[in-house]
């Protein structure tokens, strides 16, 4: 995934979590939960002490150790992975509006600067708001958290071919925050593509000509 996505909203009440928070909402003028960016602070819902509930967290799992931010992981096996898989504490929703694919060739929009990519969203009609699988964990840097990937759908793999993010199914929800190692390598699925939409290529930085 290219690792661009949005979040049209503010906390409120989604797949039994409170609109409360587990820390006060940050008041910095460069928090911004809509756009979703490596590096960037998000909400995600978690569970603590049997209470679930919207927190604030960095999108980087590794808190900056790596050589660049961790923010998606695909081989649950791999000892760091599963160590957080096996914990329903260290798993979390990440809700999402939707999420960006640039697309594999680039455009000649004519205007007289050199061809780009174009952006591609997908988003899934019937939830305006859905639920990603992620996991998270306290680093040095403060808590930070991931995305989970797997196999694109035929609707994502035109546009990106090695994955897609892991989006969960409302019924799935609760299997997926408190269930076993073995369910979550079970979630980790491509999602039905007939339930998606797209829309693209969009081109935000670039306006052609008339």
């Amino acid at each position: 995934m290219c690792n661009r996505a949005r979040m049209d909203g503010e906390p409120e009440t989604l797949w039994g979590s409170a609109s409360k928070l587990f820390i006060e909402r940050p008041r910095d003028n460069r928090f911004n939960p809509r756009e979703l960016r490596p590096k960037s602070r998000n909400y995600i819902i978690r569970e603590q002490d049997g209470e679930r509930a919207w927190d604030v967290m960095t999108w980087d799992v590794t808190g900056g150790k790596a050589p660049w931010p961790m923010t998606n992981v695909r081989n649950l096996a791999l000892p760091q992975w599963r160590k957080l898989a096996e914990k329903p504490e260290n798993r979390c929703l990440v809700p999402v509006t939707e999420f960006c694919e640039f697309t594999p060739d680039k455009h000649d929009l004519e205007d007289g600067k050199p061809p780009l990519k174009g952006e591609m969203w997908f988003s899934v009609p019937s939830q305006p708001v859905f639920a990603v699988a992620g996991f998270w964990q306290t680093t040095a840097e403060g808590n930070g958290f991931t995305m989970v990937t797997c196999d694109p759908n035929t609707l994502v793999s035109p546009i990106h071919p090695k994955a897609m993010i892991t989006i969960l199914d409302p019924d799935d929800i609760e299997t997926w925050l408190r269930g076993s190692y073995d369910d979550v390598v079970r979630l980790q699925k491509p999602f039905d593509p007939d339930k998606m939409t797209v829309r693209g290529p969009v081109f935000p930085t670039r306006r052609k000509e008339r």
